[in-house]
């Protein structure tokens, strides 16, 4: 037996503090090590039969073959004589299996890297499987973490027992991240690597948002107010759809809260980020009119509904038009993330100089179709046309053979 006396069991309680790995771990990856530290000492690959055993209780740890007991050894490595066992234990009878030491005085070199490296890729292993198995249950979910560093474009973000990404694409345009800040961040994606699982964050998601909201509006969290959907333009302008299941709690006014102190909140954790909050409705011209607030909206005309488009006509006034658009489409764009519809706006004197465009199309299709039916053949030009094309004459032709015969007759 090799004494290891309390250094590891001290070693297995700094772990387990550390990374969050059990002392059970620890110990069955020290005794794995020993075993293949024995098989590399004794240049054996399979050996079954062999196993560490570690005594807590005096803190030392040997390698141990088990053998049946037999009458005639016909294997050394599997099997014991009768005789050689009593000698370990008197209680001992055939057919049964004993425990022999076996450890070496000497391990060498090799073999003592050997168990180094199981035990460290045990470990590795072992916290691999904690932080795959925490963040796991975190993804889709908003934690808060500290800039370590930028690399590439990319932000190290710590967030507990691993480092996540910040990709570029997932960053908020004009955001400065300064290493020792701490942020806010959503898991997006967990992805298994060879070595610590690769934690993929953003701080632009949508969700983000929501989960401030749950945060700050008890409301929400109580499921009284429901949020709807959201669409944002990450560090410019968000647009959030609410509805409430009790008609005597407003929306919008729980979402903004007392003089503006739970929206401000909110605005403030996302760097003055503009927020709309709007009414949810089931009635699409309704909702399609709160999506596009501030502007006024003079109608809302459904050109489609169905499963494949959701298409409207949304007429504003005149003065009202850019404002209904937003610079460079943004207020336009969001409502038609909000809403699902596809909204085309036009103002006041666009939609006459469309409607008297579309009255005077109609009018020359009218007057095309009515000089169209005038020039259609009645049943006597039918007739007279049939006669034209089977004999090759004409009714001026039939005339003058008739008069001539009328003629001959007489004579």
């Amino acid at each position: 037996m090799i004494k290891i006396g309390t250094a590891l069991f001290e070693a297995t309680e700094q772990l387990e503090r550390e990374k969050g790995i059990s002392k059970e771990v620890i110990v069955s990856s020290l005794c794995d090590a020993l075993v293949a530290a024995y098989k590399k000492h004794i240049r054996v690959k399979d050996a079954p039969n062999v196993e560490a055993i570690l005594d807590e209780t005096t803190g030392e740890i040997g390698v141990f073959r088990t053998k049946l007991v037999v009458e005639n050894v016909e294997d050394e490595n599997l099997e014991i004589s009768l005789a050689d066992a009593k000698e370990i234990s008197d209680d001992v009878e055939l057919e049964d299996e004993v425990k022999i030491e076996v450890t070496p005085e000497n391990f060498g070199r090799i073999a003592a890297q050997a168990a180094k490296q199981v035990i460290t890729q045990r470990i590795r292993e072992a916290e691999r499987n904690l932080v795959l198995a925490e963040f796991m249950d975190k993804k889709g979910t908003l934690t808060t973490g500290i800039i370590q560093r930028v690399e590439n474009r990319n932000v190290y973000v710590n967030i507990g027992k691993t480092d996540a990404i910040l990709p570029h694409k997932e960053q908020i345009p004009g955001e400065y991240y300064k290493p020792g800040n701490r942020i806010r961040v959503f898991v997006l994606n967990v992805k298994e690597t060879n070595r610590l699982p690769q934690v993929i964050v953003s701080h632009a998601h949508a969700e983000i948002v929501r989960e401030l909201f749950e945060l700050e509006v008890p409301e929400i969290e109580d499921g009284i107010v429901e949020i709807k959907s959201i669409a944002r333009e990450a560090g410019y302008r968000t647009k959030l759809a609410v509805h409430s299941n009790d008609p005597d709690i407003d929306s919008v006014g729980a979402c903004i809260g007392p003089r503006g102190s739970r929206i401000q909140t909110i605005v403030g954790e996302l760097k003055n980020e503009k927020i709309d909050i709007v009414r949810w409705s089931e009635d699409p011209v309704e909702y399609i009119v709160n999506a596009l607030s501030p502007a006024r909206i003079i109608s809302v005309d459904i050109l489609a509904d169905d499963e494949n488009a959701h298409e409207a006509l949304v007429v504003v006034p005149d003065d009202q038009l850019s404002l209904a658009i937003g610079r460079e489409g943004q207020n336009v764009r969001l409502a038609h993330k909000l809403t699902g519809w596809k909204i085309d706006i036009k103002n006041q004197t666009q939609a006459a100089q469309a409607e008297a465009a579309y009255r005077a199309e109609m009018e020359n299709e009218a007057e095309e179709a009515e000089n169209y039916e005038e020039d259609l053949p009645t049943e006597e030009n039918d007739e007279e046309n049939i006669v034209e094309e089977e004999y090759g004459i004409d009714e001026e032709d039939m005339v003058h053979e008739e008069t001539s015969s009328d003629d001959e007759v007489q004579e």
